[in-house]
């Protein structure tokens, strides 16, 4: 017996168009929409190429700072209840100019640098470190939570914030993404004022403030006490900021905080953003996330009748 509803469906399954992961921040152009999150796996070009050949979309670079800094001491990182982790590293790193150095050569992983300083003069110095590196874009580090004079300190500086932008894309061709967290001032106001200045992008959320206390020693677990609360018990927090942010401002917006799976990924999507960072989750299968959560992306898409990003982009907005 002839099945037409058979012959109808596989017709359909035939001329459906193929889902495509391709998106924008500004004039940034991915293959992808999965990148991998500041601080996480060095800085290692080898595993940078290594974990763009496995899906990676592109890669952020851990925050590199004017002069070298060796970081905190031990102990810097645990697990906590929930699946997250607090961190308090230092944003150690070798310097914008060492760097440098190590990605002049050629490449084809979309790199994305971030910088973290205190002045305008700092990223002016950092900036013209790159002018001969192939660069995709910077992610300007206005929201570490645990080191003092950079990050929080310098985001909740609306004005500061301004001017370092101002600068930064006055002396760069490529996308300036600035990285928003929450600080003692409104998120919502950083990201008005990074936009004012000319911002191509925002990334939220960064890690929040937190600590723990050992019970059998009585003191605080972290040798710098406060640390940043990353994972899984953060993703609701970023997923609020990051539909409040594309609800206020056309801008193109990376989510990043707790994402592990592809559902993760989709909801962040569908909040407003562009693309998605992750990073607490590769400690567990680093080599296989990254095309685990493009694969369900797109089967999302195809399921829904998704053709291309920008038609799921924020329409939790729209219900």
């Amino acid at each position: 017996m002839f099945d037409t509803q058979l012959l109808y469906e596989n017709t359909i399954k035939l001329f459906r168009v193929k889902p495509s992961l391709s998106t924008s921040i500004g004039t940034l152009t991915l293959e992808r929409p999965t990148i991998l999150a500041s601080g996480i796996l060095g800085i290692s070009l080898d595993i940078f190429e290594r974990l763009y050949r496995s899906g990676a979309g592109a890669v952020v670079t851990k925050s590199l700072s004017k002069e070298p800094w060796e970081g905190y001491v031990n102990p810097t990182i645990f697990s906590v209840k929930g699946g997250g982790w607090l961190n308090a590293v230092g944003l150690a790193n070798p310097g914008a100019t060492e760097f440098s150095n190590m990605i002049s050569k050629s490449h084809d992983v979309p790199i994305i640098v971030s910088l973290v300083g205190s002045t305008e003069d700092d990223f002016d110095f950092m900036i013209k470190q790159f002018e001969n590196c192939k660069i995709s874009a910077y992610e300007l580090n206005l929201s570490c939570p645990h080191v003092a004079k950079v990050g929080l300190e310098v985001g909740d500086d609306v004005e500061l914030v301004k001017k370092i932008v101002k600068k930064v894309k006055l002396n760069t061709n490529v996308p300036v993404i600035a990285k928003v967290g929450l600080g003692t001032t409104n998120y919502l106001d950083t990201v008005g004022a990074a936009c004012e200045a000319g911002a191509d992008g925002i990334t939220a959320i960064n890690t929040i403030r937190a600590m723990a206390i050992d019970v059998e020693t009585q003191k605080p677990i972290l040798s710098n006490k406060i640390g940043g609360l990353s994972g899984t018990p953060i993703k609701p927090i970023a997923v609020r900021c990051v539909y409040e942010i594309s609800s206020k401002f056309d801008v193109p917006i990376i989510g990043c905080g707790g994402i592990s799976t592809w559902q993760d990924a989709v909801e962040f999507i569908l909040a407003g953003a562009s693309a998605v960072q992750f990073g607490s989750v590769l400690g567990e299968h680093w080599t296989e996330v990254f095309a685990e959560i493009n694969n369900g992306i797109k089967n999302y898409m195809e399921k829904n009748g998704y053709s291309k990003m920008s038609e799921m982009i924020g329409n939790a907005k729209r219900s």
